[in-house]
Formats: structure tokens, C-alpha cells, sequence
């Protein structure tokens, strides 16, 4: 047994290797478009060239090979089909199927250009065992088109070697390096250099290879190269690298038959809530982050995720943020031929702390808002739900900060603001403008004057008051002068109409050119009173 045995993982390998014109005979398919007798291949352009990338059976028959000029093979087949190359369709296909992996483990990873890994430690026994896992995998992947070669062992570089060479394999804990020994150097994957100086050099097979002292290998070949083959002979192991982190609490559930109803799903649904409620009450858990997640019969798998601002812990909540969340889709839940597989998922969680509730009404006037803050969000966004907190600046647009009610609604409550001085008028506007707007000031009273009259917005306004200048440095540590001083203004016409309004720098000093010269004067609008 290998000395790694003791914490040693399950690795199923994936491959496609016809995955790029798999995919567009597939699509051709259903698109009712049918296809001929003649071979089919894809190219993609390297080096000025065209070759070709993927091919089908019948070109295979033919004779032609990955590498193969176009040219040469439209001489070695004349009636041949050519489709273009499109790597961000090809990954987004095998972002698909990993995603549809994800009801077998939810620990996917991606081995570009055309493979997954999946970890299949510890669940291997939900579906029958190993081999009855991967005569599943393999199964549905054939059905739906696609050419697959398969292996587990235990670790990954082993099983993706098999996969190259002898698909189906099942390798025992130990017995790595015998099962991989008489296959040819090429299944491990390393560049062209590497793998034509092992051949130059009378290595064929990767057992030949194996033969020879780690030192000799590491010499030649380097380093990462022998890191490679004992990964292949179970030596050593490196950890895969799921396309997505692995939730603190997962509940799910099978069905033998599909289910395509509202009400179905929505039991069902409530059903697993109740279940994730109590797996995590037993360790005193609350949910911030919930994903659903629905599988089709045909391969399809929609996930939907609600946050929350606090953790829950009861089942009723759970249900209806996803009732407000699927009521609010813009692309409604289409079950197609049916839902085979729902999955709940906690994929961040927090320890629940116990407040008196009894006696503190602030308690659940809190939980309330909370609560309240949580449906909205469910069903515009959470994004879209925001709170203000104050910042250490005296900056007009950087004083306020936006941001998200159900992460900072604790920090809103307890905010300090400045507090409105008694009978007389407010410092800032009630609408305080994204970005101030520029106005036109034909004349003012220099150098630290308001203006007399301003056009905005093709209007013009007479000033009968005005209260200031406000003088607001800019800050200095966080910009590269660029930033003039404002002279602020509280401006009132005679319509009674009052502005906020500022001068962009000070006469004399900052409005001046690099010649010295007096340079034009800017005025902006910055808010309104009310």
C-alpha cells in the first residue's frame, strides 16, 4: 500500500475529446438540422495555418488526425465538413456538464481544455458503488451525444492519465504505478519538448521512465516534470481545485420520477429548508447565504441564491425568501421534463447569538427591519437595497457612503450624524447631485464673491441672497493636486428657488495658468434646498 493511503481521495477523470464537435452536431440536432454521411472536422488557425482541432468518427476512418493541415485533408477527403473553432463555446459547454456533475459531488473541477475531475471520496456508495458511478457518469454523457473517457484512482494526474489510454479503469489505493507503467509516455500530458526527449532517449513507456532515478529525470526534464510522474504513480498528490467552494451544509432530494409542478417543488423546497434548519441548529448555525439549486432530467441546472442580513434558523423564513425569489424572476423556473434532483445548500453561515427578546423591544424592532430588508432584496436585488453611513471627510460626494442594507444595517443604526442646529437653516442641500453641474456666471464679486445672477440648465436666475463662502479644501494624501479649494454658496433667486453652488478654486493662486496668467473661473451647481 502507498504510504499515502491513509488520507487518500477517490478521483474520477472526465474526458471529451471530441467535445468541440460533439457540441456542434449536438446544437445541429436540435435545431432539426439533419446531419450527412460525410466527416466533419474543426480547425483552428496556429500559426498561419489552418489544422485541424477536433474530428468525428468518420473522419477518423478517413484518415485524418488532430494536427492535420486543412489542406492536406480536403486532398485526403474531398466531401469533408468544416466548422470553425470556438474555445468560448467549448468552455461554456464543459462549464455545463461540470455543472450537471455537481449532483454527483459538489467538488468539480475544470481540467482544460476538454476535461473535470470530480472528488468523489465518501459518495461513491449514494450511487451503487465506483463502477456503477462511472457507468452512470459515462452513461448520460453518450446519450446526450458526447464521446467520454473515464477512470478513477487516487489521484488525480493518475486517473487523468488512464483516461488518455485505457478508459473505464478503476485503480486500487497502491496500485497506480502498475496500472500506468505500460502506457506510453504522451498519456501523462507534458509538452511536446519533454515528451519527444523521452522518446529520443529510449523512454516509450512511462514505466521506463519510472525506471530511472528521480535525480536523472529532474536533471533532464526538471522538476515539475517529476512532480508529474509520481502524482501518476501514486507517489505523490496535489489537490484539485473545485470550481466552486464547498458549502457548510448541503440537503437535497432524489426522485424517482420528475417533478414538473409549482406545488411539488415548493413542498419539496420546504421540505429541505426544514432539514437544513435543523442540521444546523444542532451546532447553534444561521444561514447568511442560501443557494437552491434545480437539476433537470435533460442535463440542465438553474441555482438561485438570497441573501440575508442576519442568520436564519427557521425553516418559514427560508421558504418564503424563496417564494418572494422565484415570484420575482425575470426568467421564470422552467422545469422542462421535470426537476430529478433539488438541492439547498448553506454556503455561508454564522454561530447564532441569543438576544433577550422578551423584554427589549429594540430587539424586535430590529429583527423586523431585518426580516423586511431580507424580502425586499429576495425580490429586486440586494444591491438595490442600500443604507447610508457617514464618512470622516468634509468632501461633499465622499461624506455619504451607499451601501448594502442586509450587510450593514447594524452599522447604519448606530451611525452618528451631525445634528441639525435649532432654528436655523441646513448646511447641506436636500438633493445633493451625483456630480456637480456646470453653470454659466457672466460676472461675481472677486476674489472670494458670489455671483449675481448664473444660468443652469438653460434657465437663468437672479440671486436676491446668498449665505457664504463655505471654503472646502480638497484632501491633499488622496490626489495629485489636480483638485482645486471650493468656495461654496447658499444661493436663493427671486423665485425663492435656493442652490447650493461652489467656485471651482481660488482667485489669484489656483485659477492661474503656468504662465502666471489670471485662467477662466468654472461654477457648478451642486445640490438643492428645499
Amino acid at each position: 500500500m502507498s504510504a499515502y493511503s491513509a488520507n487518500r481521495r477517490r478521483i474520477l477523470s472526465l474526458w471529451l475529446p471530441r467535445l468541440p464537435i460533439d457540441r456542434i452536431q449536438r446544437k445541429l440536432t436540435q435545431d432539426g438540422v439533419a446531419l450527412g454521411d460525410t466527416p466533419s472536422v474543426v480547425v483552428a488557425k496556429q500559426n498561419n495555418a489552418l489544422l485541424i482541432y477536433a474530428l468525428d468518427d468518420l473522419a477518423v476512418h478517413s484518415g485524418l488526425s488532430i494536427g492535420l493541415p486543412l489542406a492536406n485533408a480536403r486532398a485526403i477527403c474531398p466531401e469533408l465538413t468544416v466548422f470553425d473553432a470556438d474555445e468560448a463555446a467549448d468552455r461554456k459547454t464543459l462549464e455545463d456538464i461540470a455543472d450537471w456533475c455537481d449532483r454527483f459531488t459538489p467538488l468539480v473541477a475544470l481540467d482544460p481544455p476538454h476535461g473535470l475531475y470530480l472528488d468523489i471520496t465518501g459518495c461513491a456508495h449514494l450511487f451503487g458503488g465506483e463502477r456503477a458511478l462511472l457507468q452512470i457518469v459515462c452513461g448520460a454523457l453518450t446519450r446526450r451525444g458526447f464521446a467520454v473517457s473515464a477512470a478513477i484512482a487516487s489521484t488525480a494526474i493518475c486517473a487523468r492519465t488512464l483516461t488518455r489510454q485505457a478508459s473505464g479503469k478503476i485503480i486500487a489505493d497502491g496500485e497506480e504505478a502498475e496500472a500506468v507503467g505500460p502506457l506510453p509516455v504522451s498519456a501523462l500530458g507534458a509538452n511536446d519538448a519533454i515528451t519527444g526527449g523521452l522518446r529520443r532517449a529510449g523512454l516509450k513507456t512511462i514505466g521506463d521512465v519510472a525506471s530511472r532515478g528521480r535525480h536523472e529525470i529532474t536533471a533532464r526534464f526538471g522538476a515539475g516534470f517529476t512532480t508529474l510522474l509520481e502524482q501518476a504513480l501514486g507517489q505523490g498528490d496535489a489537490p484539485i481545485s473545485p470550481r466552486k467552494p464547498l458549502p457548510d451544509y448541503i440537503v437535497e432530494k432524489r426522485f424517482p420520477e420528475p417533478v414538473v409542478t409549482d406545488t411539488v417543488i415548493a413542498m419539496n423546497l420546504s421540505a429541505l429548508a426544514q432539514m437544513l434548519v435543523t442540521a444546523m441548529g444542532k451546532q447553534g448555525k444561521g444561514a447568511r447565504r442560501l443557494e437552491a439549486s434545480f437539476f433537470r432530467t435533460d442535463g440542465a441546472v438553474r441555482t438561485i441564491s438570497v441573501d440575508t442580513g442576519r442568520p436564519v434558523t427557521r425553516a418559514e423564513v427560508i421558504d418564503r425568501l424563496f417564494r418572494e425569489r422565484l415570484d420575482a424572476l425575470n426568467d421564470p423556473l422552467d422545469p422542462g421534463f421535470g426537476f430529478d434532483l433539488i438541492r439547498l445548500s448553506a454556503s455561508r453561515t454564522e454561530i447564532v447569538v441569543q438576544q433577550q427578546r422578551d423584554l427589549d423591544a429594540n430587539v424586535h424592532d430590529n429583527d423586523e427591519l431585518g426580516a423586511l430588508i431580507d424580502r425586499i432584496a429576495a425580490r429586486i436585488g440586494g444591491k438595490r437595497v442600500v443604507v447610508h453611513l457617514p464618512q470622516d471627510t468634509h468632501i461633499p460626494e465622499s461624506a455619504v457612503l451607499a451601501v448594502t442594507a442586509q450587510h450593514h444595517l447594524a452599522a447604519a443604526a448606530q451611525a452618528a450624524w451631525p445634528e441639525r442646529i435649532e432654528s436655523e437653516p441646513p448646511l447641506r442641500p436636500l438633493r445633493l447631485f451625483d456630480r456637480p453641474e456646470p453653470i454659466k456666471v457672466p460676472f461675481a464679486t472677486v476674489p472670494d464673491g458670489p455671483p449675481h445672477q448664473f444660468t443652469w440648465r438653460r434657465v437663468t436666475h437672479a440671486v436676491v441672497r446668498v449665505e457664504g463662502p463655505e471654503r472646502i479644501a480638497m484632501e491633499w494624501w488622496k490626489q495629485n493636486g489636480d483638485n482645486p479649494t471650493r468656495d461654496y454658496f447658499r444661493i436663493e433667486d427671486e423665485a425663492g428657488l435656493r442652490f447650493w453652488i461652489f467656485r471651482d478654486g481660488l482667485y489669484e493662486s489656483e485659477l492661474a495658468d503656468e504662465e502666471g496668467e489670471p485662467a477662466s473661473v468654472r461654477w457648478f451647481v451642486h445640490g438643492l434646498f428645499a
